[in-house]
């Protein structure tokens, strides 16, 4: 018995972006296929502009924050970060960015496994990248990833401080959940 099957060779970025043009989603690359972006929680929403709040006041030297509408492009994949803190000139009318300095991720049940693992290593191959933040949504704690080592380091509860040299700030990690009742986050969406 003979099959069908079709073998697809996988995208390249230019491809990859050409397509997302004409979608009415976003979707990041993987470096082989488009990965469609799922949709938030409010936790994620909150936790990801707390982070942008916090470090917009108190960036220095040109250094600007970017949400999850800007891209990041990296060798052979495309990303949006949550956050990401860029620090040369951007132009106005850009979509992407390719030297970001710092990048947090806000980590889900479904992206778990890629942000830890996968964007970990894709960020760590990134040369700009000094340090990657994976913040977690289900209680008050963060995995810090940093040069030269690049080893996963934790940091817990709202007074742990998250120094990051390369930008001139430093944060808790309570800055980061304002507003976020975590007694709350068992009960049904309403």
């Amino acid at each position: 018995m003979a099959m069908n099957v079709a073998l697809r060779r996988p995208m390249s970025v230019e491809e990859f972006l050409a397509w997302e043009e004409r979608q009415e989603l976003r979707h990041e690359f993987d470096g082989i296929q488009p990965v469609a972006m799922v949709g938030g929680t409010s936790a994620h929403s909150l936790i990801a502009g707390n982070v942008e709040a916090a470090l917009r006041g108190r960036l220095r030297d040109g250094c600007r924050v970017y949400r999850s509408d800007m891209k990041l492009r990296l060798a052979v994949s495309i990303r949006y970060p949550d956050v990401m803190v860029v620090c040369t000139p951007v132009a106005p009318r850009a979509t992407s960015v390719t030297d970001p300095v710092v990048v947090f991720e806000v980590i889900s049940e479904s992206t778990g496994l890629t942000d830890r693992i996968i964007k970990a290593r894709e960020y760590r191959d990134a040369p700009s990248i000094a340090r990657y933040v994976i913040v977690e949504q289900s209680g008050i704690g963060a995995t810090v990833f940093e040069r030269p080592d690049w080893r996963g380091q934790p940091l817990e509860g709202p007074e742990a401080r998250l120094a990051m040299p390369e930008i001139g700030v430093e944060l808790t990690l309570g800055d980061f959940y304002a507003d976020i009742d975590f007694a709350a986050a068992e009960e049904p969406d309403a």
